[in-house]
């Protein structure tokens, strides 16, 4: 009986990309672009209720709260960046703009492979967009990252790689309060293979990039390799480091 019970059992429907990962309800909301899943532990449930209804910051965010991230516990990579930007507020949608463009094109992935939580999660340090500032945003609300940042990375139990964007992330992941951005993407053979410091993919840093024309020619190619080796599932840093692709050093020869 048991067994025919099984097999009549009916199959729980597949949820779609944008159902499980992208889009917040409403800007009234405090929205979340995550998976909730009934199979999910029950704490991580509650987490997203009270990230959802988290106000702390809403006397100083001008278009009000809007929590903007991409979360699930099966995400084998972290993309830790700064602050959803106007556009990303409105949509509810994270790196749904020119710069998630480009970012995308640095990992070397498509929007769907971008957009499945239980492959790749997006924790900004800040969760809402901070507003306008003299010279584009505002930074993150420091409020932020210390109510929520470690408890919803502590959810993440599959990492494999971080992306630490931008200077406020580099702070938090790296301890390097001090180093310019440009110092901290040029050492990134020294957090290599677990994390990898990047700057902002916006189009304010056409410049940066130009005048850094390695990150291209060597830090790309690498992380290129990484992403897919990570999406993979293949060779965790934690177990089997020494079959990891290796960053190549500045004075290896370049094959092709």
């Amino acid at each position: 009986m048991s067994a025919l019970h099984g097999r009549l059992r009916p199959k729980t429907p597949k949820k779609s990309v944008h159902a499980t990962a992208l889009r917040a309800p409403r800007p009234a909301d405090a929205a979340v672009a995550a998976a909730t899943d009934p199979t999910a532990p029950e704490d991580w449930q509650a987490l997203l209720r009270e990230v959802r209804a988290c106000t702390l910051c809403a006397a100083h965010l001008p278009l009000g709260p809007r929590p903007v991230l991409q979360l699930h516990p099966q995400a084998r990579i972290l993309i830790a960046s700064q602050a959803p930007g106007r556009k990303v507020h409105e949509s509810g949608v994270p790196f749904d703009d020119a710069s998630g463009d480009r970012l995308r094109d640095w990992m070397g992935i498509t929007r769907e492979q971008f957009y499945d939580a239980r492959r790749i999660a997006i924790v900004p340090m800040g969760l809402c967009y901070p507003g306008p500032g003299p010279h584009g945003d505002l930074p993150p609300r420091p409020e932020c990252a210390p109510k929520w940042r470690e408890r919803l990375l502590g959810q993440l139990k599959n990492l494999e790689l971080t992306l630490v964007i931008g200077q406020y992330a580099h702070a938090w992941h790296l301890g390097e309060r001090r180093v310019s951005v440009t110092d901290a993407v040029r050492g990134w053979r020294d957090h290599w293979p677990a994390l990898l410091p990047l700057p902002h993919p916006s189009g304010r840093n056409n410049i940066w990039l130009r005048r850094n024309p390695w990150f291209e020619a060597e830090l790309l190619p690498a992380l290129r390799r990484r992403v897919a080796q990570a999406l993979a599932g293949r060779d965790r840093p934690r177990r089997r480091a020494g079959r990891i692709a290796r960053a190549p050093s500045p004075g290896e020869r370049r094959h092709g």
